[in-house]
């Protein structure tokens, strides 16, 4: 029986890199399954909002343009970005809440960008959920100790 060695190669690669990234980010704990997880969902919105119903506000046309969906690649792996340095700055005296925040902040956002595509979309959802959203990013906006 023959063995393939580069898909082995290939998968062996992909686990590396993936694991030096997990451990960058911190960890493959629930605020960065639940970001990633919300950053997914909205990119794929936005490409059936875009897509097929023709009504993106992030295009003159409303329709799929490459640039802006390399621009919102780009700005999620920017998000990521904030999410290492967080990483690093919580490793500091006094550190551990900056990442939490940094990813709660961007779950907000990126919840409310779904929600703003489902609207999009003609897709009703409970109220409740865009005011929980809103209030846990105005909360990560601010200063501890000032309400």
């Amino acid at each position: 029986m023959k063995v393939e060695v580069l898909p082995k190669a290939v998968l062996a690669f992909t686990c590396t890199v993936g694991g030096i990234l997990i451990k960058a980010l911190g960890g493959w704990d629930g605020a960065l399954q639940l970001l990633v997880a919300c950053m997914a969902v909205d990119y794929a919105t936005g490409l059936i909002v875009a897509g097929v119903f023709k009504k993106s506000t992030k295009t003159p046309g409303g329709g799929l343009e490459s640039h802006a969906g390399f621009t919102g690649l780009l700005r999620k792996g920017a998000v990521l970005l904030l999410v290492f340095l967080g990483t690093l700055l919580d490793s500091l005296p006094g550190g551990g809440f900056i990442r939490p925040a940094v990813c709660c902040f961007f779950i907000s956002n990126e919840g409310l960008s779904v929600l703003e595509n489902l609207g999009l979309m003609g897709v009703p959802y409970p109220a409740f959920l865009r005011d929980m959203l809103e209030t846990l990013r105005k909360k990560g906006d601010e200063p501890e100790g000032r309400e």
